[in-house]
């Protein structure tokens, strides 16, 4: 194929994207009211699933710091005439893009794999199943616990009792949307860490050698996701990030033996 027969070709795959980016956020968008209500603010109430799991935990567990569902309710607000309209357009496109994001990587995967030799392919598909569903169990891990957890304290912390909390549409999104991408993030630490150890970057003895080191640092990272002294919250957020640790490491190959090791 010529150059610009290569050129048509990734047209027509971005025009397939396109249609069905257009096509998933034009439903998301006449849904949206619902899914603000049910999903997107559903940790601005008291009754949220973590918050009674961590009651019921902390009063079952004598000497944790009690946690108590019962008062709590985040009221947003909304001070840009236009802003409620645009959050409900990009909030459909930025949700219909993570929920198409498997039909879009399979289209460019065929457009980039003709191009690739039998041998260039192996792996490919087991790296797509696990890339995606690592990345929706962060987005999960992410909606059920990193964000409830950091909206829980911040919305609550006081620097004065004189200056309230009034917390607005735009800044509750902007939380929301890069905590649950973060997360998403983050969770494809295992398939990373899979891809290096094929092509012989990485190898179980790194991850031995270091892993007090990463505990301190993913100890940090915790604590910089979720900005409390809680350390049962602390440890909820920590928890998953080490065992994605522990898992890249079992993923990874053995080292090899070599002189000087």
């Amino acid at each position: 194929m010529s150059f610009w027969d290569h050129l048509d070709a990734l047209r027509g795959v971005l025009v397939k994207i396109a249609v069905v980016l257009v096509a998933v956020a034009m439903v998301l968008f006449a849904l949206m009211p619902r899914i603000f209500d049910g999903i997107i603010l559903a940790p601005c109430r008291g009754d949220f699933i973590l918050y009674r799991v961590f009651e019921g935990i902390t009063a079952a567990i004598p000497g944790l710091p009690q946690f108590s569902t019962t008062g709590f309710h985040v009221d947003l607000i909304n001070i840009q005439l236009a802003s409620q309209f645009f959050i409900h357009m990009s909030t459909s496109f930025y949700l219909a893009l993570v929920l198409s994001f498997p039909v879009v990587v399979y289209l460019l995967w065929t457009f980039v794999a003709p191009a690739l030799y039998q041998h260039e392919k192996r792996g490919v598909k087991v790296a797509f199943v696990m890339g995606n569903v690592m990345f929706f169990l962060g987005v999960a891990v992410g909606y059920l616990v990193v964000f409830p957890v950091t909206l829980r304290f911040l919305a609550d912390y006081h620097v004065s009792a004189m200056v309230p909390n009034q917390i607005s549409l735009d800044s509750y999104m902007d939380t929301f949307m890069m905590l649950i991408f973060v997360m998403g993030v983050i969770f494809e630490m295992p398939l990373l860490s899979w891809l290096l150890g094929r092509v012989g970057v990485l190898h179980r003895g790194f991850f031995a050698r270091y892993r007090r080191h990463a505990v301190v640092v993913l100890l940090i990272l915790a604590a910089f996701i979720t900005p409390t002294g809680d350390p049962f919250t602390l440890t909820i957020v920590f928890l998953p990030i080490y065992l994605l640790y522990e898992f890249s490491a079992w993923l990874v190959p053995a080292a090899r033996d070599k002189a000087g090791d």
